[in-house]
C-alpha cells in the first residue's frame, strides 16, 4: 500500500539513498562500500522517469551512454540495439517532449538498459498509461525478464499476475508475504469452492455428490430453470474432485453446463495482509 516503503527500498538498493540500518548487497557487493561497482550492475527507471524533454531520443541516449562510460565505438550499436528492444527505433530523431506517455516510458527503459545491466529496477513503470500502453509495456517487461533480473514495484495486482515469477508484499515497512503467485494463492485460500450447473434427472441429489471424497457440503444457488440445478460445493482443502464430478455427470447422463473452481485472487490476499498488523501477518506466513 501507499507509504509501505517500496520506493524507498528501491532507492536504497540503487544507492540513491544510504541505508540508516541493515545492508544491501548486489552480487556480494555492498551498495555502500562498493557503490560504483553495484551501480554498474543496475539499471533504474524511477517512478518520475526524469527525461530531458528538449533533447531528441538519440541525443538523450547518447548522453546516457557517455555518462555510463560506454566506449565511444560501442555507443551507436548499443543505442540501436536498445531502441530495437524497446520499439523506439522510428522515434530516434523526435524530441522527447513530443512523445506520448507510453513512448516516454519506452525511452526510460532504453536508458535503464543501455549499459546492459544484470538487474533492472522499475518503480511503477505503467503508472499513467492507457490500457493499450499498459499491455505493451507489460509484454516488453516480461520479454526483458527472460534475459535479466527485473524488480518491479506496482499497486496493480493483475500486473503482478501477468509479469512476475515472485511476489513480495510489504506493509508498513515490514515483509508480510514472499512467494510465487500460485504459492500465495494456495497459502491464503479460504474454503475451496466449486460451482456447478447441471441439467438432467436427479441432478439435485446431494447424496450423490457427498459420496465423492473431498466434497464436504452441497448448497443450491437457486433454480435457474426446470430440470437445471445450480450447486455450490464446499471442498476439503488440498482436494480437487473435478474429475470425479465429471465422471458422475457422465454416469448419470447429466449435461454439465458449468464447472468452475473459485481461486483466491492476489487482490484479496493483498487486502487481507495489509489490513492487519504487520507482525501478526508475518507470523501467519512464517
Amino acid at each position: 500500500p501507499n507509504g509501505a516503503g517500496k520506493s524507498t527500498s528501491m532507492k536504497v538498493i540503487t544507492g540513491y539513498y544510504p541505508p540508516t540500518a541493515g545492508s544491501v548487497t548486489i552480487d556480494g557487493l555492498s551498495v555502500v562500500d562498493d557503490s560504483i561497482k553495484t551501480r554498474e550492475k543496475i539499471g533504474y527507471l524511477p517512478e518520475s522517469n526524469p527525461l530531458y524533454m528538449d533533447l531528441t531520443v538519440y541525443e538523450y541516449l547518447s548522453m546516457i551512454a557517455e555518462l555510463r562510460q560506454i566506449p565511444s565505438s560501442e555507443r551507436k550499436p548499443r543505442i540501436k540495439k536498445m531502441c530495437e528492444i524497446t520499439g523506439i527505433t522510428d522515434r530516434l530523431g523526435q524530441v522527447i517532449g513530443q512523445l506520448s506517455k507510453g513512448y516516454k516510458q519506452r525511452v526510460g527503459l532504453a536508458q535503464a538498459m543501455l549499459h546492459e545491466p544484470e538487474i533492472l529496477i522499475l518503480d511503477e513503470p505503467t503508472i499513467g498509461l492507457d490500457p493499450n500502453q499498459i499491455v505493451e509495456i507489460r509484454s516488453l517487461i516480461k520479454q526483458i525478464g527472460k534475459e535479466r533480473t527485473v524488480i518491479l514495484s506496482t499497486h496493480i495486482l493483475p500486473e503482478v499476475q501477468a509479469t512476475c515469477d515472485r511476489v513480495i508484499i510489504i506493509n508498513r515497512g515490514k515483509l508480510v508475504a514472499d512467494g510465487t503467485p500460485e504459492q500465495l494463492q494456495r497459502k491464503f485460500e479460504g474454503q475451496p469452492i466449486i460451482d456447478l450447473q447441471l441439467k438432467g434427472e436427479g441432478v439435485k441429489d446431494s447424496a450423490a455428490f457427498k459420496s465423492i471424497a473431498g466434497i464436504e457440503r452441497v448448497k443450491e444457488r437457486g433454480n435457474p430453470a426446470t430440470g437445471v440445478a445450480s450447486l455450490r460445493l464446499e471442498i476439503k482443502k488440498g482436494s480437487d474432485p473435478r474429475e470425479e464430478i465429471f465422471n458422475l455427470a457422465v454416469k448419470n447422463n447429466w449435461v454439465l453446463l458449468e464447472m468452475s473452481r473459485e481461486i483466491q485472487s492476489l487482490e484479496n490476499i493483498f487486502h487481507q495482509l495489509t489490513q492487519t498488523d504487520p507482525s501478526a501477518a508475518k507470523e501467519s506466513v512464517a
